[in-house]
């Protein structure tokens, strides 16, 4: 094929990209051509599960971005970090696989989004997943993506369990089951110890296809449109403009971020805005960059009094030693999970019908996630309200293609927002304070003794809190307003254009997202070519 004209132009090798690569090419029948802005993902540190600690600033493989200063985090700049190369943030995430509530995807279907309630989107669930635990009513066998146990309890973790179900929750030993609510580890994004990213389940499979072409080091800075068609992508490679055109379609799966920064640049947004900036109006669709939502997290952080902790054994060049050799031999240990093992679902708002909070246990402290370890054994109890109603926005500050949009997330700025944070903090601390806990918590190191009231703790939530990198839903699925893809991800009022990724979430799904996206993907893979086959 001929990397100047193709049948798909798909921008952003990440966790939607190189799902829709695979499947776009996979008949054979269609030429599709992936852009990737960073490298490929020769990185090791990307592939060995603990190495989330080394891409966490990583200055190639990390956007690094901030956010605008925001007003309810106390004129704070948030560190907003986003995969960059093949694989996304699929190669520098946490690794957990959680895919939601079946309710976030029936509210969906609710708001007009047809075809995307639970019992929709669950066959795609299943048709990605290779579960370690084999095939069932809930999971699939045999999938690319492959989700796995960690394969070993942990002291502290099994300390953490006891003490959740004496504060009343159940141990839960599958959180994409028929319930997410209780206690339990997770599983893991792994395949025999290493990362299983999109990139090594899906791009690296296909890679042979000779209808397939990945260019890397290819940075779109705008969407070529013959009227109110999309016909192709302009994008920079060491320094040159390229064009590539597209005979059937443009797909955007560049993330939360850039997807709704690349349709400003190409004058999709609102007009108003873009007139301001010098940007022509090519379409107005004033939800482009709206919705933004997150889950903000909040880390409570414990001296623990026994010496078993992630931190313990990365003080000793023995541990250290033995910890490697662990994962050489056996594939397994901390070097093959990564950070959190274990998490909760539980309900604190009273009004709140299913989990309103999920919690990331992990045994290891540090000042900020990805951070050198503190030198003493110590924990996580991170924290985060599943479905906040706070909504920020995503917009460009220039015409410069290669700057970073301003992005401006409006945490707590909603009173609920406010409400879960405190209670949900008050909350981490009735867990910690557990009779199981009391041979292994010896004191709270943050936010710490002094901060009590709920100003107190509230000041302290705009202080700490940060993200728990999903930020969601600025290129909104619907047919409302500030809808900018419908049902069929098609950008509203503009042919051969559609978005494929975390932006299109009307509503931040109740966990982590990587799972999601790729449902999302698979399902807009099947979208796409229906669409193409009734051509």
């Amino acid at each position: 094929m001929s990397a100047r004209t193709c049948d798909f132009v798909v921008v952003g090798a990440g966790s939607a990209g190189c799902v829709l690569a695979n499947r776009l090419s996979e008949n054979g029948r269609h030429s599709v051509l992936l852009l990737e802005a960073g490298p490929a993902d020769r990185y090791l540190w990307i592939h060995i599960p603990i190495g989330y600690a080394k891409t966490m600033f990583h200055p190639v493989y990390n956007w690094g971005y901030y956010t605008d200063p925001d007003p309810n985090m106390n004129n704070r700049k948030i560190y907003w970090p986003r995969g960059r190369g093949l694989g996304g943030s699929s190669s520098i995430n946490g690794l957990i696989y959680v895919r939601g509530q079946a309710e976030d995807y029936d509210a969906w279907a609710q708001a007009g989004n047809a075809g995307w309630a639970w019992k929709d989107v669950l066959p795609y669930f299943i048709k990605c997943e290779h579960n370690t635990r084999g095939a069932s009513e809930y999971h699939g066998s045999g999938g690319p993506l492959w989700a796995s146990d960690i394969g070993e309890e942990h002291e502290l973790m099994e300390a953490i369990i006891r003490a959740a179900n004496e504060r009343g929750v159940p141990r839960n030993d599958d959180f994409n089951g028929a319930k997410q609510e209780g206690v339990g580890y997770y599983q893991l994004f792994t395949r025999e110890g290493w990362r299983c990213s999109t990139s090594v389940a899906y791009l690296k499979p296909a890679r042979g296809r000779p209808n397939l072409h990945v260019e890397t080091g290819a940075h779109a800075t705008g969407i070529i449109f013959e009227g109110s068609r999309a016909v192709g992508i302009r994008y920079l490679k060491d320094g040159q403009e390229h064009e590539v055109r597209a005979a059937r379609e443009v797909v955007l799966s560049a993330g939360a971020l850039q997807s709704p920064q690349l349709l400003q640049l190409s004058g999709v947004g609102d007009a108003e805005r873009l007139k301001a900036l010098g940007i022509a109006v090519t379409h107005h669709l004033p939800g482009v960059g709206e919705n933004l939502q997150d889950h903000l997290q909040l880390r409570l952080m414990y001296k623990v009094k026994k010496p078993i902790t992630t931190n313990d054994d990365l003080q000793s060049w023995w541990r250290q030693f033995k910890m490697g050799w662990k994962w050489i031999t056996e594939r397994r240990g901390p070097l093959a999970i990564g950070i959190n093992q274990g998490g909760m679902f539980t309900r604190i708002l009273p009004e709140s019908a299913s989990p309103d909070i999920q919690f990331h246990f992990a045994s290891v402290s540090a000042e900020m996630a990805g951070a050198k370890p503190h030198p003493w054994s110590g924990c996580t109890f991170s924290v985060c309200q599943l479905r906040p109603h706070s909504r920020g926005t995503v917009f460009v500050k220039s015409r410069d293609p290669l700057a970073a949009p301003g992005m401006m997330p409006n945490y707590l700025s909603h009173e609920t927002d406010r409400r879960c944070a405190v209670a949900s903090i008050k909350y981490a601390r009735h867990l910690a304070s557990a009779p199981a806990l009391a041979d292994y918590i010896s004191e709270e190191y943050r936010p710490g003794p002094a901060t009590v009231g709920d100003e107190e703790i509230l000041d302290w939530a705009r202080n700490y809190g940060a993200t728990i990198f999903h930020p969601s839903g600025t290129c909104k699925m619907g047919d409302d307003a500030l809808a900018v893809v419908d049902s069929r991800l098609r950008v509203h009022g503009l042919a051969g254009l559609r978005v494929v990724d975390c932006s299109i979430m009307p509503t931040l799904v109740s966990g982590n997202t990587n799972a999601p996206v790729v449902m999302i993907a698979e399902k807009a893979s099947d979208l796409i070519l229906e669409d193409q086959a009734g051509r």
